[in-house]
């Protein structure tokens, strides 16, 4: 990754966000509503939270046959999924209660997903939403050698399967978190001095860090041993669990960002980017079903990752309000808004991208 910082233009000559932000802070204003969250996010946090922690007190308690189990294993990686979309992440993003100590609660149920709270802020927070779509700096782009994200990324001869492959790849996201991914992020993270919010001691986060993974560790897998669950059907369940939840986030991830739409620009020969930051999140990040109840409601309004990425402290129940007024201003100042009306749409339009980009440069 690149570790020299962009700068944005400073000069918005059509007063986009100026303009935009004013409409918004009205709308919450003129209907007496808190930028954060309200019932609707509580009642979904119940909800979640039992599709993901009753299949596996079932587990742990009831003898049942293998496949059955393995649906339940299912059903817990797709509570996972929920969780992570729309719990922790308005938590850590400060947006799920006016009450700090309840985001800090809320954003630590990423322990039980087997994250870190001070690697996510640092790669989501800070390089994700600073530096969206930018190779090299936004490490959502970073998959390696094994996956090509942007024309920027070196291309090798396999990436012109990677259309077929990706997806099975998708869903080794959080078993990744679980196992290795944190502990690399935090490495680097630390050296590089990054922080969100106060910066904490090395000693301290390291700390945190294994001592979470033990406890972490010791729920998923060494407790149902314990219970009588057969050590090989505990690993495939975990495996399944986080495979499941693994697939939904990084499709979600992917619609938004990485979809020929969407446009990875990168900085001058000063290290600038051409546009204020507010108007690089509408060059670079696509809605997909904006209509679509089922989505909105499990995704945590990442389908709506305009008008997150924009306004990433108002909690996701609102976005679907104030899409049209994110919507109206774009058009107004003659600047994109990128959609997708469906989620088929979208998904067929990232592998499309893949193939694409999987494409030897000088054929493409």
């Amino acid at each position: 990754m690149n570790h020299t910082t962009p700068s944005f233009a400073k000069n918005d000559d059509v007063k986009f966000f100026r303009t935009l932000n004013s409409r918004v802070n009205a709308y919450f204003k003129d209907n007496n509503i808190a930028k954060t969250g309200n019932w609707q996010i509580h009642l979904k946090t119940i909800v979640l939270f039992a599709l993901f922690l009753t299949p596996y007190f079932l587990i742990l308690t009831l003898d049942m046959a293998l496949g059955w189990q393995l649906l339940l294993n299912i059903l817990m990686g797709i509570g996972m999924a929920g969780i992570g979309m729309n719990v922790m992440h308005d938590g850590n993003h400060g947006s799920y209660s006016s009450k700090t100590w309840v985001n800090k609660i809320m954003g630590g149920s990423i322990y039980i997903l087997a994250g870190n709270v001070y690697n996510w802020q640092v790669q989501h927070n800070v390089l994700h939403h600073t530096y969206t779509n930018i190779h090299g700096h936004d490490e959502d782009l970073d998959a390696g050698r094994i996956i090509r994200f942007t024309k920027s990324a070196k291309w090798y001869s396999f990436h012109r399967f990677q259309q077929y492959y990706s997806i099975f790849l998708y869903g080794l996201l959080t078993f990744n978190w679980a196992i290795t991914t944190d502990f690399i992020q935090m490495k680097n993270y630390l050296r590089r001095k990054l922080a969100y919010g106060e910066p904490q001691s090395p000693a301290k986060l390291w700390s945190v860090l294994v001592i979470t993974k033990i406890i972490y560790a010791s729920i998923w897998i060494v407790l149902p041993i314990v219970f009588g669950v057969t050590w090989w059907r505990v690993l495939l369940g975990f495996f399944a669990m986080h495979y499941t939840a693994g697939l939904i986030l990084s499709i979600v991830f992917q619609l938004a960002h990485v979809v020929e739409e969407t446009d990875n620009p990168m900085p001058d020969e000063n290290g600038e980017i051409n546009n204020t930051w507010a108007i690089h999140q509408l060059h670079t990040t696509a809605n997909f079903a904006p209509k679509n109840k089922l989505v909105n409601w499990f995704t945590g309004g990442l389908n709506h990752q305009i008008e997150h990425h924009i306004f990433p402290h108002i909690s996701h129940v609102h976005y679907g309000k104030i899409a049209e007024i994110v919507k109206t201003t774009a058009k107004e100042c003659n600047l994109p808004y990128h959609e997708f009306k469906t989620m088929r749409s979208a998904v067929f339009a990232h592998f499309k991208h893949l193939k694409d980009l999987g494409k030897k440069p000088q054929l493409a």
